[in-house]
């Protein structure tokens, strides 16, 4: 899923993307959660509704998704000289416009860590709604810090209906009604109804930006209103209208800033500083500055599992909602992924203007052309032999990075394998 915005004027082109990385909750999870497009994609897999079918890596169960690290507090360990070597040998001539960590723990005894250009910062797109998830899983702490079942009540039973805060993308969402098995597969549109927990995966999923506006409009009314969310439609609109801009403001700081820090995480190497949506960014002006580097994506990742991100129950379910079970894309869609189960979010940003001999495409800008994963690989599904993150921070600049990560994440699972024998 993508998209795109192309603005023309006079000699000059300019294409910027919020893009898409697919990810998902395991497809047994529909009575669990209430998300109708795990059914859909469920019974797709069994042949009775047309839809994409998922690779062997993609169907665990919810059992085989969970945290592997619990009770473990290490934090990144230094370099390991000889892996940085063999790591910063993938990226061949393109050194400069690639920065990288990756964290093997396949050999639980003995992890080992490399990164390349770790601490090198740029805006990480859509790679920032993980920042989303754990603002919102934060709030429902917060509100509810020794209720697990309210905080599931809350995701599962709350009625969210898209408003101007949804608007505008055309990144499309699956609607599965499972009654009807019907699929309808289309944008969101002002009206639409789906639960907290629907909206939180199409968020991350096909990383949709109209969800990612009502899911950050969530948290922050979560925030607001504690106990007493959600509030009637009419509180909501009255609250966005007649609020002073830098008390939403300040609001949007405490639900989105304040969280990174309160994880462990460094906000001077993760920041998700506005909104995924022109509406929302209109009426909630964020403070500015979205940005990731390769080494504290990598801290997130390395926190959720060892539950250290708000709580264990909170950890597990972001790992759950980053699971692939949608069309896998970029990194994730690696033909030697196919067996592995992938926690995978992913974004991009590219901007174009005119050069002789070169067209502006999606994903190889000449200007700009970032591109961003952060990913757990579990490979095989089930057994782990090779266990490893990896994050990836790009700019290469001309070329299709979609391409140029698929391809990377070849030579370092080939990488993992080599390192790890028959293990």
């Amino acid at each position: 899923m993508t998209h795109a915005r192309c603005l023309h004027a006079l000699a000059f082109v300019a294409c910027m993307l919020g893009a898409a990385g697919a990810a998902g909750y395991p497809l047994d999870g529909y009575e669990e959660t209430g998300i109708r497009r795990l059914e859909g994609n469920r019974l797709a897999n069994e042949g009775l509704v047309r839809d994409v079918r998922q690779p062997p890596g993609a169907r665990l169960g919810l059992k085989g998704v969970d945290l592997r690290l619990v009770g473990q507090t290490f934090d990144l360990p230094p370099p390991d000289p000889a892996f940085t070597r063999q790591i910063a040998a993938l990226l061949a001539e393109s050194m400069d416009s690639y920065a990288l960590a990756v964290l093997d723990l396949s050999d639980p005894a003995r992890p080992r860590y490399a990164e390349h250009r770790g601490n090198h910062r740029q805006n990480v797109g859509s790679v920032g709604k993980i920042v989303v998830a754990l603002a919102l899983f934060q709030a429902l702490a917060d509100t509810y810090p020794q209720d697990i079942a309210a905080r599931k009540r809350i995701l599962k039973t709350t009625t969210v209906t898209a408003d101007g805060f949804s608007q505008s993308d055309h990144h499309t969402v699956r609607l599965f009604d499972p009654s009807t098995r019907r699929l309808e597969r289309r944008t969101i549109r002002i009206g639409d109804q789906a639960s907290l927990y629907e909206y939180l995966d199409w968020m991350l999923s096909p990383s949709s930006n109209s969800a990612a506006g009502m899911v950050m409009r969530e948290a922050m009314l979560l925030r607001q209103y504690g106990m007493a969310y959600p509030p009637s439609e009419a509180e909501i609109k009255r609250f966005f209208d007649d609020t002073p801009k830098k008390d939403l403001t300040a609001l949007f700081e405490r639900t989105f800033l304040e969280p990174v820090a309160r994880n462990g995480l460094d906000p001077e190497g993760l920041r998700q500083a506005s909104f995924f949506t022109a509406t929302g960014k209109r009426k909630v002006p964020g403070p500015g500055g979205s940005y990731g580097t390769a080494r504290e994506l990598m801290r997130y990742l390395l926190r959720m599992e060892q539950g250290r991100l708000v709580d264990v129950w909170s950890s597990r379910e972001i790992k759950r909602m980053l699971y692939v079970t949608e069309r896998r894309i970029r990194y994730a869609s690696s033909p030697a992924l196919a067996e592995a189960a992938v926690y995978f979010k992913s974004g991009s940003l590219y901007q174009c203007r005119p050069e002789p001999g070169y067209t502006c495409r999606k994903y190889a800008g000449n200007v700009k052309n970032y591109m961003n994963s952060a990913a757990i690989v579990e490979s095989p599904a089930g057994e782990r032999r090779r266990y490893y993150m990896s994050a990836l921070i790009t700019n290469v600049l001309r070329k299709n990075s979609a391409a140029e990560h698929q391809a990377l994440a070849t030579r370092l699972q080939q990488l993992i394998t080599k390192n790890n024998g028959a293990r």
